[in-house]
């Protein structure tokens, strides 16, 4: 629909929406924001719903702008028109999917062994005659395939630069750790990793430039001596040179073979923490995003952070599944 507002004396649900977002944002520029419009079509509109109720609804000089009486009337009727409006979509929306042809997942590679499986049986349980595709890869591939319609529903450490067409349902918040050569590292762990070689993710890579950023936040400037992509090379390289690298829980457990011969241990410098998130795009499958929000919750409630505790029983508890909205 167009940005701009044509005089109305009725109220429009395009309307109530860009009312709803300059209440909620405060100002015109936020709420322009917020409904992927201009200021100016965010002004036009609520002219156009001051005439068509007879009277100023923001006191427009304020900073923040604030509701007159007459819009804190419209508020609670706009609210309650939208959440109905939202639930009869989405009520729509679970009627179609009953003959969704084709479902398209894509799924960041750490958790694609232990989730894929799950989230495809949950599907087809939900959606017999549907063919559902996956895809698993780096979390920008993800959010591209996500961008560019190629996926449905996205599993990813990132989230669009646009969040605004998107819901991004949290699933899980995990800290990187330090692993190390079995044994390599005794004493004063910062100063043994002075003198170890340091195996790297490829700054190619999301992990890897957010692994350097942070090393750079906490004045860590270990040598480069070289760089890999996946998981399993970088621990081998590990095992191999008696070194140390910085990965998540779920990389580690994505290259489970390699832990005889390593030692996970809390970072000894100031943390960071990755969040992993299901998203999908706003308005569309219903409450299907949802549903599979917490299967994935409940996969890694009850099968992949027993796993990394008795892995690193001194790191218990540092994956923290998100709680059930």
């Amino acid at each position: 629909m167009s940005d701009d507002a044509k005089p109305s004396t009725e109220l429009t649900l395009r309307g109530l929406r860009v009312f709803v977002a300059l209440e909620e944002a405060g100002s015109v520029i936020g709420a322009a924001t917020r409904i992927g419009g201009s200021p100016s079509g965010v002004s036009q509109h609520i002219t156009a719903l001051e005439a068509a109720v007879g009277a100023r609804l923001f006191d427009r000089k304020a900073k923040p702008v604030t509701l007159t009486p007459a819009g804190q009337v419209l508020r609670r009727h706009a609210h309650k028109l939208l959440a109905a409006l939202s639930e009869a979509q989405a009520d729509l929306a679970e009627i179609s999917l009953a003959s969704l042809p084709q479902l398209n997942l894509a799924i960041i590679d750490d958790l694609d062994a232990s989730l894929t499986p799950v989230l495809v049986s949950a599907l087809q349980s939900r959606m017999s005659r549907c063919f559902v595709h996956a895809f698993s890869g780096r979390s920008d591939h993800v959010i591209d395939r996500l961008i560019a319609r190629e996926a449905d529903i996205g599993v990813s450490a990132m989230v669009p630069p646009d969040t605004s067409a998107f819901r991004v349902l949290p699933i899980l918040r995990e800290p990187f750790v330090l692993v190390a050569g079995k044994g390599s590292v005794r004493g004063d762990v910062r100063a043994a990793l002075d003198r170890l070689p340091f195996v790297q993710y490829s700054e190619s890579l999301p992990i890897g430039q957010r692994i350097a950023r942070h090393l750079a936040r906490v004045r860590m400037t270990p040598d480069r001596r070289f760089a890999l992509e996946a998981t399993r090379s970088v621990l081998a390289m590990v095992v191999q040179t008696g070194g140390w690298t910085i990965t998540t829980p779920l990389n580690l457990m994505d290259a489970e073979r390699f832990l005889p011969d390593l030692e996970v241990m809390p970072l000894p410098f100031a943390g960071d923490v990755r969040r992993v998130h299901l998203i999908a795009r706003v308005d569309e499958l219903g409450h299907l995003p949802e549903e599979l929000a917490r299967d994935c919750r409940a996969l890694i409630r009850s099968r992949l952070v027993p796993r990394f505790d008795a892995i690193a029983p001194a790191l218990a508890g540092a994956i923290e599944v998100a709680e059930e909205e």
